[in-house]
C-alpha cells in the first residue's frame, strides 16, 4: 500500500506510485511486466530499509499519526474475543473517547481499557478527537474496580493528545479524576498490562497507564507534552517542533534505555499502517507473553514490583554522585 502524507518518505511513495502505475498499464495493455516489477520492488525495499533504519524522533511522531494506524477498536476486533462493552461512569455521562469491557485474549478473560481516535469528522467528534473527559477516567476506574471485583487481569491500550483541556474538563476536576485513576491504579489487585498503541500524551495517557508491564509499540510516543506544546513553550514557536521531539526523549527506543517501559513490540517495515493485521498479532503474542509472566504471582508482590517500578523512574545522577 502507498503512503501518503509522511514527507521523509518521499521517494519511497513516488517509487511505490510508479509500480502501480506499472501493473495498471500492464493489466489494460495484457503485456507482462512481472521482471520490471520486481526490480523495481527491490528497489523499494532497500529505500525503505533504508529510510526506516535512521528515523528521528520526528520521524516517529509522523508515523505515529499516520491517519491509517490502527487504533484502540482496531485492536479490540483484531486481536480480543468475545468483547462485550461496559458504558457509563454513573455519574455523569457515557465518554465515548474511553472505551471499556470484558473481552478474551488468547482464551484468558481479562477487562480492556481503551482510548479511541476517529478516522473522520463525524468518529472524531464521536470520540472526541481521543481525548477523554472526567467522566471517562471515572467510566474506567469503575471498571477497572469490577476487574478486581472478579479478579480479571487488566489490559490498557493507550492512544491520546492528553485529556480534553476545555472548561468542562476543568469544571467537572478532570486533574483530580486523573489523580485518583494513579492512585487506585497502583493498589488494584490485579496483573496490568499497558500498551502505549500511538501517541501517549500528558496525564491523559498515563491516567490509564499504570501497570507492571509497559509495552510500547515501536512507532509510538510517549511523553508529558507534544513536540508543538513543547516547542511553543520553550521557543514560543511550534515550528520548531521537531527540535523538541528530540529533546522530549519519547521515542520506544528512548523510553526503553530510560527504563519508562519494559519492552519494544516492533512494527510491520514502514510503519503499523502498513499491515495493520501483523501489527495487531504481533501486540496480541506480546501482551499474552505479558500476562503469562505476571499470573501466578503472590498479589502482595505485584503490588511491591508495581509500586518499586514507578518509585525508580526520574532518578537522576550528577557526576561522582549516587542517584536520586
Amino acid at each position: 500500500m502507498a503512503n501518503a502524507g509522511l514527507e521523509f518518505e518521499k521517494s519511497l511513495t513516488e517509487l511505490e506510485r510508479k509500480i502501480i502505475e506499472l501493473r495498471e498499464f500492464a493489466a489494460r495493455e495484457g503485456i507482462d511486466v512481472t521482471a520490471e516489477v520486481g526490480k523495481l520492488e527491490k528497489k523499494a525495499e532497500l529505500l525503505r530499509q533504508e529510510i526506516y533504519s535512521r528515523l528521528s524522533a520526528w520521524n516517529v511522531v509522523q508515523i505515529m499519526r499516520h491517519p491509517q494506524r490502527p487504533h484502540a477498536l482496531d485492536y479490540v476486533a483484531g486481536m480480543l474475543t468475545d468483547f462485550m462493552e461496559v458504558h457509563g461512569d454513573r455519574q455523569f455521562a457515557d465518554d465515548k473517547a474511553m472505551v471499556c469491557g470484558f473481552a478474551r485474549l488468547q482464551g484468558r478473560a481479562l477487562g480492556v481499557v481503551g482510548i479511541q481516535k476517529g478516522r473522520d469528522t463525524k468518529e472524531n467528534l464521536l470520540r472526541n478527537f481521543g481525548m477523554a473527559q472526567p467522566e471517562g477516567y471515572r467510566k474506567a476506574l469503575r471498571f477497572m474496580r469490577l476487574c478486581e471485583k472478579f479478579k480479571l487481569p487488566l489490559l490498557t491500550l493507550v492512544d491520546t493528545s492528553g485529556a480534553y483541556p476545555g472548561l468542562e474538563g476543568e469544571e467537572r476536576s478532570v486533574a483530580e479524576a486523573i489523580a485518583r485513576n494513579l492512585f487506585e491504579m497502583s493498589h488494584l489487585r490485579v496483573p496490568i498490562v499497558v500498551a502505549i498503541i500511538g501517541e501517549g500524551g500528558s496525564g491523559g495517557a498515563i491516567g490509564i497507564a499504570v501497570g507492571d508491564r509497559l509495552l510500547m509499540l515501536e512507532n509510538a510516543f510517549y511523553s508529558v507534552i507534544s513536540p508543538e506544546g513543547c516547542a511553543a513553550i520553550l521557543w514560543k514557536d511550534r515550528a520548531k517542533a521537531e527540535r523538541a521531539a528530540e529533546a522530549l526523549k519519547g521515542t520506544a527506543k528512548d523510553l526503553l534505555a530510560l527504563g519508562v517501559v519494559d519492552s519494544i513490540v516492533p512494527e510491520p517495515m514502514g510503519g503499523a499502517h502498513r499491515d495493520a493485521k501483523a501489527a495487531i498479532e504481533t501486540l496480541a503474542a506480546a501482551a499474552a507473553a505479558a500476562f503469562a509472566e505476571l499470573e501466578g504471582l503472590p498479589v502482595e508482590r505485584l503490588l511491591e514490583e508495581r509500586y518499586q517500578k514507578f518509585r525508580a523512574m526520574g532518578r537522576y545522577a550528577q557526576p561522582g554522585a549516587a542517584a536520586v
